[in-house]
């Protein structure tokens, strides 16, 4: 992972850049991402810094690349599973059209409520129903009453590791044939090629192997095409095709 820029003027925060070079991906910022940034969209970034948990989330780029993604693809009924404090949530209630909806699940209501004022002010709101709580869950559940096999036509993951893969094998049936699904950090700051005795942070150590098992599964998946990016931390994007 590339270091933090000279004057530390992302503050880490979202910095999840591959790029071998800081000014480099510092240039991608301050040209493309942040002049382009929308005003709600700056103000949660900078709430967000200031978080202590602030590499959590979604970085700029990604979020311009998720925005895009979802007008392009025309989205209108959208889930997102780890929401933090709403960034990425944000750039997807952006995209919708006036009558989309996001399905928006965290264990942590908290997070997300640092966020809500900006969403609020905003007038995005109405798009997004909050759930508290694990979402397996609540995905059994949808799967079970049968209405909403293939009802999604974006889903956004950037969650807990370990549980990547026990999503996948739900998100398929709830995924429109043609929808996509993106998983975020599957690069998982480098460490899918680091060397067995590399040294790496506990919490990168820990995952790496439900990242690299996931990375696996995907490109095995014959329900699925792939598009692993480079963007952020990391997103693989999966089209459904059957």
């Amino acid at each position: 992972m590339a270091t933090n820029g000279e004057n530390g003027r992302h503050q880490e925060v979202g910095h999840k850049s591959l790029l071998q070079s800081d000014a480099l991906y510092q240039y991608i910022l301050e040209t493309s991402v942040y002049p382009r940034e929308p005003e709600a969209m700056k103000e949660l970034r900078e709430i967000t810094a200031k978080h202590p948990w602030n590499l959590m989330t979604t970085s700029a780029d990604e979020g311009q690349f998720l925005n895009m993604l979802l007008k392009l693809i025309n989205a209108k009924n959208t889930m997102e599973i780890g929401v933090f404090t709403g960034y990425s949530l944000l750039a997807t209630a952006m995209a919708l059209p006036d009558d989309g909806k996001i399905l928006a699940m965290d264990i942590n209501r908290d997070n997300y409520e640092i966020g809500l004022p900006v969403i609020e002010k905003a007038g995005l709101a109405h798009k997004i129903e909050f759930r508290e709580g694990p979402a397996l869950p609540v995905l059994d559940q949808m799967i079970e009453d049968g209405q909403y096999h293939g009802s999604y036509d974006f889903i956004f993951v950037d969650a807990d590791k370990d549980n990547y893969l026990n999503y996948h094998k739900r998100l398929i049936d709830l995924v429109k044939i043609g929808g996509l699904i993106g998983y975020d950090n599957t690069l998982w700051n480098g460490s899918v090629v680091a060397p067995p005795d590399a040294p790496l942070r506990k919490y990168v150590r820990y995952y790496r192997d439900f990242v690299l098992e996931l990375n696996k599964a995907l490109a095995a998946d014959p329900r699925i095409e792939i598009c692993q990016l480079p963007v952020g931390d990391g997103i693989t994007l999966c089209r459904r095709i059957s």
